[in-house]
């Protein structure tokens, strides 16, 4: 329409070849920055994945929590768990650690873990629950410090594994990881993406080492059941 001024839009780019040059090294610095900390797990734990078949044994094997629905292991967190009980089942570990959220008395992920494994023949004593498990450098960092877990096997996704063997590493539990593979759903695309963003805050966890959201005093859960006599499998 004639006599009618449309607004300016502003001006994205620096007006000189200076200015453009330099805000096209601040993105690729950015960038950079961006893809460390996720290039920083892939290069630390490349040589620390497994399988179920070829995991080197150890004595325990810790299973991180995936979340509950209707008080039940989503899909997720159930083949996290048939991962970790076939590892029982063929002797490559003795002890399972179930580490979870368990902040409200209606959402407890240790109690049902324990229950699904026990359905799938693994005895009760040989289940250690860790119920302040509420993210993944909380629950390395109580493996070692609460549970008094040295040396381990990680059982989660493997979009999560890269990052729990960084943060066990850095909390001081030698590990190997088993990363469960799923179909590339929108919930594994989800997963992935979240794990980029999550790289960042584990670069800084494992640099400061700060104190689980609760620590809690020791407890002698996975040695009493590392001592107890054998079950039959």
């Amino acid at each position: 329409m004639r006599g009618v001024r449309l607004p300016r839009l502003p001006r994205l780019l620096p007006r000189t070849v200076r200015g453009r040059r330099r805000a096209v090294q601040a993105l690729a610095l950015a960038a950079v920055l961006a893809l460390a900390p996720s290039t920083w797990l892939r290069l630390t734990t490349e040589d620390r994945l497994r399988g179920t078949a070829d995991v080197p044994a150890q004595d325990v094997a810790v299973v991180f929590g995936a979340g509950l629905w209707k008080g039940r292991p989503t899909p997720y967190l159930a083949h996290r768990l048939d991962a970790a009980a076939e590892l029982y089942r063929s002797g490559k570990v003795k002890v399972l650690l179930v580490t979870g959220d368990n902040s409200r008395t209606e959402y407890d992920e240790p109690s049902a873990m324990r229950t699904y494994l026990a359905r799938r023949g693994v005895p009760d004593d040989k289940v250690v629950s860790d119920y302040a498990g509420f993210d993944t450098w909380d629950s390395c960092v109580r493996a070692k410090k609460i549970f008094g877990v040295d040396r381990a096997v990680l059982v989660t996704q493997d979009f999560h594994i890269r990052r729990a063997l960084a943060l066990c590493g850095a909390a001081g539990v030698e590990a190997y990881g088993v990363g469960v593979g799923e179909p590339k759903d929108a919930t594994w695309y989800y997963g992935t993406t979240r794990e980029l963003a999550a790289a960042g805050k584990a670069a800084v966890d494992a640099a400061l080492r700060p104190d689980p959201r609760f620590l809690g005093a020791r407890e002698d859960g996975v040695a009493e059941a590392l001592a107890a006599p054998p079950t039959g499998r």
